[in-house]
């Protein structure tokens, strides 16, 4: 899954990204509000942790700008504002959640997965083909009930396989969707992590689930005949 880390504090937003990667979760940041609502409208999120006091555009403004536009969106609001006021404006601008600096991480975490869970429990916490399933809210994988383990980006790659299972995905999308960058024709990493997920989800299983689509990318697809 991915998030939306909005936090001007340099080191904070640093932590956050690299304990919610260590989860196994996608992490973007923006560091004021316009950078906020520019993402939040362009990009396909599956949370966003929101300061309050944010440069350019406060916080509580990002709520309301990018809310009626994005109604499913869980926003956790994180800030060092402890009044009673601004959880009630948070909360009536959108907010799903409210958490006051300084904060344990556990209790963060804890927060982010029950947000993530109720959102998915409309949108499908289980993606599975054949014998593979991943669990979207958990980050868990299992082939045939054996325990796989992804890294932050496998996990990403397998998950948007899933979501457009039986799609033909080009080089260009992967990267885009995974790595949220602009596809450069002189990279190879999208071919690098498919060999990698390959040799974790489908080596040794029948049938292979991850095809190449020569000419265009890959798919992911119980095949009716032998993969290419």
């Amino acid at each position: 899954m991915r998030i939306l880390v909005v936090e001007d504090d340099a080191p904070v937003a640093s932590f956050l990204k690299k304990g919610l990667e260590a989860e196994h979760y996608a992490v973007d940041v923006a560091p004021d509000g316009e950078e906020a609502r520019y993402a939040v409208c362009e990009a396909d999120y599956d949370l966003v942790i929101l300061d309050l006091n944010l440069p350019k555009i406060d916080g509580l403004s990002v709520l309301r700008i990018v809310r009626p536009k994005k109604l499913s969106l869980p926003v956790l609001v994180l800030t060092g504002r402890s009044r009673i006021e601004d959880r009630v404006q948070s909360l009536d601008a959108g907010a799903d959640d409210y958490l006051v600096k300084p904060f344990s991480y556990t209790e963060l975490s804890a927060r982010v997965r029950a947000l993530l869970r109720r959102k998915a429990e409309g949108s499908g916490i289980l993606l599975k083909i054949a014998d593979l399933e991943l669990n979207r809210v958990e980050r868990t994988v299992r082939r045939n009930g054996k325990r796989i383990e992804l890294t932050s980006k496998e996990f990403g790659l397998l998950e948007y396989l899933l979501r457009n299972a039986g799609h033909r995905l080009t080089r260009n999308m992967i990267v885009e969707h995974v790595w949220n960058l602009s596809f450069d024709t002189g990279t190879n990493v999208v071919d690098v992590y498919i060999n990698y997920l390959r040799k974790k989800v489908d080596a040794g299983f029948t049938p292979r689930l991850i095809h190449t689509v020569r000419g265009v990318g890959y798919e992911l697809r119980c095949p009716t005949e032998a993969a290419v």
